[in-house]
């Protein structure tokens, strides 16, 4: 892929069956930063009219590859490219553009190349009369659709949707989710694919899943476990670099992010880290204490590009809530809250250069890290396993996150072969000798501090005093401790009825007065103490 940011990052496009009525783009509100170019397209039998969103702009139809009767676009990037060359068995694909592999799978497989591709993004494609709508195995590129009688609508972000704007029209999409105060607007679920297919000149819709979640669970030697994923992870890292400026790396002086930074720098000479704190808490000595630690290990002109430290006072951090519901679609409370900071700290990187950044968010999922108190085996294995049934739609891996700064963010421990390698791995490698996320550590011992090794679990929210932030709010408005959790509540299903669904922008939001209106509604969790709304 030329460059080092995917060509397309966004879209938002309407398909109807050439010959018909259709109407040309008019605007669509994406959070995603970055040029927009309006689309009418041939593709197949269907025209494609609407608006794509890229990092550069550098193409006339950025992300787009077509050859006779199948077109592809694709928001986002390939992380498989060797092995998908060795599938279609053409070597000249290898430099094309992860559009075109895609094009090829699609050739030689139909809509099941889907089920080859380990990737960050969101497709459309058609073949002839079939359109299918796709995103990768974690939903990492959110995905929505809606269906009426004569069109599909397909975007990237359920606001960029016509009918958002337009209220609820259209028809129910068997096996997806509709999104919240509509019946009319479907997300694609993760691993999952549309197809669409133009029967009498209308819509014809069945879903295909092209992942889900491994349930089996291997037991592997020690030794043999770590180096499996010592190697994963390396190749989950190294899949993610790309030519041109160094990439930056998200450091909390964690074992996840710090792992990500120790091989991304032994990988790519002139990496950047940065780490985020407030006024009320953060991690700077602990995320210093790595960075150091990689400078000397890799010595030499550029060899590491310098570590920045972030600090944002409360407010200003409260602030940035609208922000993160507009860009993360999440109604989630515990999710906003963790993705929070990091909408903060993309917001306040260079805004001049966009930046390729590399997390290790994600990596409690499979290890389990956040389930302090599952003390058996059983207990911890099953936390996995409910975490993994119930990640779909919190678009917790939304690059809108860090796009609406311009920035393209890429998360390694949600790599589709590293996840099913660490989900599969039994609960006593991941909890052993009274420490969580065992066989990471000990994968990775020899890249970094003992002290940042052996460092018990801190979420991000945690340690950027994100929680404490949040209840604060809470509290200046009369809500006693008991009510927090439900209150959080109440406030980001507001903000997300006033952002997503009722298309304001974040900065036509007063927080103090969307707090008030949340907390006061009927099915509010008053200050008296009322039920959770629905």
């Amino acid at each position: 892929m030329p460059g080092h940011l995917p060509d397309a990052t966004g879209f938002a496009l309407t398909a109807t069956p050439a010959g018909s009525a259709a109407e040309q783009p008019g605007t669509a509100c994406f959070a995603t930063a970055g040029p927009t170019t309006a689309v009418t397209l041939r593709a197949g039998d269907w025209l494609w009219t609407g608006f794509l969103v890229s990092p550069a702009g550098s193409t006339p139809l950025p992300g787009v590859a077509t050859d006779g009767p199948t077109t592809v676009l694709l928001a986002g990037e390939l992380y498989n490219q060797d092995e998908l060359v060795r599938a279609v068995g053409d070597p000249k694909l290898a430099d094309a553009g992860d559009a075109w592999l895609l094009l090829a799978c699609l050739r030689r497989y139909g809509p099941h190349a889907f089920r080859l591709v380990n990737g960050r993004f969101a497709a459309l494609t058609a073949d002839g009369g079939v359109l299918v709508a796709a995103t990768d195995h974690c939903g990492g590129v959110p995905l929505y659709l809606a269906v009426d009688a004569a069109s599909v609508s397909v975007a990237t972000e359920a606001k960029a949707l016509p009918t958002m704007a337009d209220g609820p029209h259209g028809q129910p999409v068997t096996g997806l989710r509709p999104l919240r105060g509509t019946g009319a607007v479907h997300q694609v679920p993760a691993g999952g694919g549309v197809v669409v297919e133009a029967a009498a000149g209308r819509p014809r819709t069945r879903l295909l899943r092209t992942w889900t979640p491994p349930l089996h669970r291997r037991h592997l030697p020690e030794e043999e476990a770590l180096r499996e994923v010592r190697e994963a992870l390396d190749r989950a890292v190294r899949s993610r670099l790309r030519t041109g400026p160094a990439p930056t790396a998200v450091l909390s002086g964690g074992i996840d992010s710090s792992a990500v930074a120790a091989l991304t720098a032994s990988a790519c000479p002139g990496l950047r880290t940065v780490s985020m704190g407030t006024d009320l808490r953060d991690e700077f000595r602990e995320a210093r204490l790595v960075a150091d630690h990689l400078a000397r290990a890799h010595p030499g002109p550029a060899a590491t590009g310098g570590h920045t430290e972030i600090r944002i006072d409360t407010a200003d951090l409260l602030a940035e809530l609208p922000w993160t519901i507009w860009a993360s679609e999440c109604t989630d409370p515990d999710v906003v809250e963790y993705l929070l900071p990091l909408a903060a700290l993309y917001r306040r990187l260079p805004a001049d250069r966009p930046l390729r950044i590399l997390t290790g968010y994600g990596a409690d999922i499979p290890l389990g890290g956040m389930h302090r108190d599952a003390d058996r085996l059983a207990a911890l294995d099953d936390a996995v396993a409910h975490d993994m049934e119930t990640f779909d739609g919190l678009n917790e891996m939304s690059p809108v996150l860090s796009g609406a700064a311009g920035h393209w963010t890429t998360h390694p421990y949600w790599d589709r072969d590293l996840l099913e390698r660490l989900l599969t791995l039994e609960a006593g490698l991941k909890r052993r000798h009274g420490r969580d996320k065992w066989v990471l550590r000990e994968a990775v011992a020899d890249l970094l501090p003992a002290e940042t090794v052996g460092r018990p679990k801190l979420g991000v929210h945690e340690g950027s005093g994100t929680t404490s932030s949040f209840t604060l709010l809470l509290r200046e408005h009369g809500v006693p401790d008991e009510r927090i959790g439900a209150a959080k509540g109440a406030v980001v299903r507001r903000l997300y009825d006033r952002l997503v669904a009722g298309g304001a922008h974040p900065d036509e939001i007063d927080l103090g007065q969307e707090t008030k209106a949340a907390l006061h509604r009927p099915d509010a969790p008053g200050i008296e103490g009322g039920t959770r709304g629905t």
